[in-house]
């Protein structure tokens, strides 16, 4: 039965916040290790490259997790697989800590892959769920619970540049977050309620398992996964090499380029935030032209620049440019034709190849001629990005009724982006 709204205004409410909690979570728990990356690096004494085989750890568990979470929610719903990927993630954070505790460069390679398979795992539930609270309350939530998260990894980036300024070990810095974490999974975990999404996607399954090969050879949607992967590729680089480009590009200490990263995050918050704004002025062809323009222009001067205070100030064109590429280039996938599911599957998995192949191949890069020439990769996929921007398209209120999506007018893309959602996001019952 669907929700009676008038018995459950003050669940779906508590839901919605606790929705707020699950993408704060990860995002606190990412930005802790990423600051302390320099931290790891040294006490495992590996090289450059080696790290990239470590952070690539992080990539293979990330893209198992995503691709098991669609079946898990079909099966058990949206509770559980949030429930368990959440805990992953805790527990991620203990076996990375001890990892470089032993210090043992498998174990934290290990611990990586864990925290990726939870991270994966919950990416599909949350946003189902998220988009469940849409439908219920027919207002849109999604832009902010993705900024939850970025605004999440400033937090937990000042809580890492702290502890890396006062040498606290890693170990208990991260044990420290990981029962701050635990205790608020267990809070949020409460308020979201059993059943939702089970038992109902395998008619949408079996129509995108046969429309795939045409949505293969969509070209329209093949260059939107173009712009997805090159703004992945830009958003992954800075999460897994900024400090230590930091440190090894432009010769600051471990905690400035920790601070370094947390304006990065500050920069991606503060676009998520205020995107929506854009949007709807100015159309998604061109935010995403003027967000690679952004990106490009900040990854030029990270690279060319010998000044550490211009780089650093650049890494804020960087992070804005990052910061809406993957959400609206997925919401224009949806639009792009008929089969959402399917449309929208093939060009997250596109990007998820940029989280797998970028950090081991920026490391080997990184290892032979340094990391800031080997930025120059992700500085042309950027750059990409700006010629392929119109193929995103446009989207207006006609569209929920039926109209073409490429052919209408920039209009409210955040409400467009809410229907959307609805119209995939499995009923309640």
């Amino acid at each position: 039965m669907p929700w009676s709204f008038p018995l459950t205004d003050r669940a779906v409410r508590r839901r919605r916040q606790a929705l707020y909690l699950f993408f704060f979570l990860p995002g606190i728990c990412m930005s802790s290790w990423v600051t302390r990356t320099p931290d790891v690096r040294d006490q495992l004494d590996v090289s450059t490259g080696q790290m990239g085989m470590v952070l690539f750890g992080l990539s293979v568990g990330s893209m198992g997790g995503i691709l098991c979470s669609g079946r898990l929610v079909s099966r058990f719903g949206t509770r559980p697989v949030i429930g368990i990927g959440t805990s992953l993630i805790m527990a991620s954070m203990v076996v990375i800590g001890g990892g470089s505790s032993v210090p043992s460069a498998p174990m934290v390679t290990a611990g990586l892959c864990l925290f990726g398979v939870g991270m994966g795992a919950c990416e599909v539930a949350v946003n189902v769920d998220g988009a469940d609270v849409e439908r219920l309350t027919d207002t849109t939530v999604m832009p902010t619970l993705h900024g939850c998260f970025s605004l999440a990894t400033v937090v937990g980036g000042l809580v890492g540049m702290a502890a890396t300024a006062t040498e606290f070990p890693v170990v208990w810095h991260l044990i420290t977050v990981t029962a701050v974490a635990t205790g608020i999974l267990v809070y949020a975990l409460r308020a979201i309620p059993a059943g939702t999404g089970a038992n109902d996607t395998s008619s949408a399954s079996d129509s995108a398992g046969h429309t795939r090969p045409r949505v293969w050879t969509d070209r329209r949607l093949l260059l939107i996964g173009g712009i997805v992967l090159a703004m992945a590729l830009a958003e992954g680089a800075a999460n897994d090499w900024l400090p230590l480009l930091m440190v090894d590009g432009h010769g600051l200490d471990a905690a400035l380029g920790s601070l370094v990263f947390v304006g990065f995050a500050a920069a991606m918050t503060l676009g998520r935030f205020s995107g929506t704004f854009f949007l709807n002025r100015f159309g998604r062809a061109t935010v995403l032209r003027a967000s690679a323009i952004s990106g490009a222009v900040g990854l030029v001067l990270v690279i060319f620049s010998d000044s550490a205070a211009v780089a650093a100030a650049a890494v804020l064109f960087w992070g804005l440019g990052a910061s809406l590429g993957f959400p609206v280039a997925l919401s224009a996938a949806g639009d792009s034709g008929p089969d959402q599911t399917a449309r929208v599957s093939l060009v997250a998995t596109i990007g998820y190849v940029a989280f797998l192949v970028g950090p081991p191949s920026l490391g080997f890069l990184g290892d032979h001629y340094g990391l800031r020439s080997a930025m120059v990769v992700v500085l042309v996929f950027v750059a990409a990005a700006i010629a392929l921007a119109p193929a995103a398209g446009s989207r207006s209120p006609a569209v929920a009724h039926g109209g073409s999506p490429q052919d209408t007018p920039p209009g409210n893309a955040d409400a467009a982006t809410s229907a959307s959602l609805r119209s995939s996001a499995p009923d309640e019952r």
